[in-house]
């Protein structure tokens, strides 16, 4: 039986809302309708009787609850179990944004395997929405995010603090001088685009428009130009001057979020994996700064 079933009929049970359960699933309703009319199917019982405004467990439903619950717990436990290859007994997966990996997470990943004993990763970008939906599918443990999400199953913590630069394909510009010639704007998320709103006044189209850090970077090297960008992505074209800072810029900080399924059982591995990359990110420039007190404080 697929467990995706199991999952979506244990959230509807858990909001009594079809609507409420999507929105947690990361679904639309229509899908999560669908899939406990599918599960039903098999089953050949109703599992919830549905009045306006009232959804309640039938019998059946009530019955399958707790069997439900262990074939999810069996199936994250072959999963670790299985996939295990001798010697690499802690096993993770690990999923950011393209952004985030671009910016953050891609300079860690071979130092953390050799700091971590034991540990095997598998890393996965995808949108915050599919990396959310994943970790409470439990097919992700970690996500990396810029934008906190509000979800009560979720364990969700500041981690760090990434700066993004303006930078320029040509020397001693001016801010207004870079906005205004070759400007890419990059899509850093919800609070990026407020400051920059705040802070900057674009007086003509941007060249270009990404929500990847990766494309403006390829873009002002190859047609010149300026973007907004992390200190991981442009330091090698600093030191070989084929990118400048433009100097009287604002830096415009992005919080890094770490968040985790709260009963996951892998809390441990997840503090130790966080905190070897808050402070390796921090080594690697001065300016990236993780929380002293702990691995961050709970969204």
């Amino acid at each position: 039986m697929d467990t995706e079933l199991l999952k979506t009929f244990m959230e509807v049970s858990r909001t009594r809302h079809f609507g409420r359960a999507a929105e947690n699933l990361y679904l639309t309703q229509s899908a999560v309708s669908f899939r406990v009319r599918q599960l039903e199917g098999l089953l050949g019982v109703e599992l919830f009787s549905r009045q306006r405004n009232n959804i309640q467990l039938t019998t059946a439903g009530e019955k399958l609850m707790p069997l439900a619950e262990s074939t999810v717990r069996l199936e994250q436990k072959i999963r670790q179990e299985v996939a295990a290859e001798e010697g690499q007994s802690q096993q993770m997966a690990v999923g950011a944004t393209p952004n985030l990996w671009d910016g953050f997470l891609q300079q860690q990943m071979a130092g953390l395997l050799d700091r971590v004993d034991g540990l095997s990763l598998t890393a996965v970008a995808h949108s915050s929405g599919n990396l959310i939906r994943q970790i409470l599918e439990r097919t992700l443990d970690l996500a990396f995010l810029f934008d906190a999400p509000k979800v009560d199953e979720l364990t969700t913590l500041e981690v760090a603090h990434l700066p993004l630069y303006l930078c320029s394909s040509v020397s001693d510009m001016t801010i207004s001088e870079a906005l205004d010639h070759g400007y890419v704007l990059v899509d850093w998320g919800t609070a990026f685009q407020a400051q920059h709103n705040r802070q900057l006044k674009l007086t003509s189209t941007p060249a270009l428009q990404t929500n990847t850090g990766r494309i403006a970077l390829d873009c002002i090297l190859s047609r010149g130009g300026a973007a907004y960008l992390p200190w991981g992505l442009i330091a090698g074209a600093l030191d070989q001057q084929e990118l400048f800072l433009v100097q009287d810029a604002p830096v415009i900080p992005r919080t890094v979020y770490a968040s985790f399924h709260s009963n996951g059982g892998s809390e441990h591995l997840i503090d130790t994996v966080i905190r070897q990359i808050a402070a390796a990110e921090t080594n690697t420039h001065p300016l990236v700064h993780h929380l002293d007190d702990g691995i961050g404080t709970e969204s």
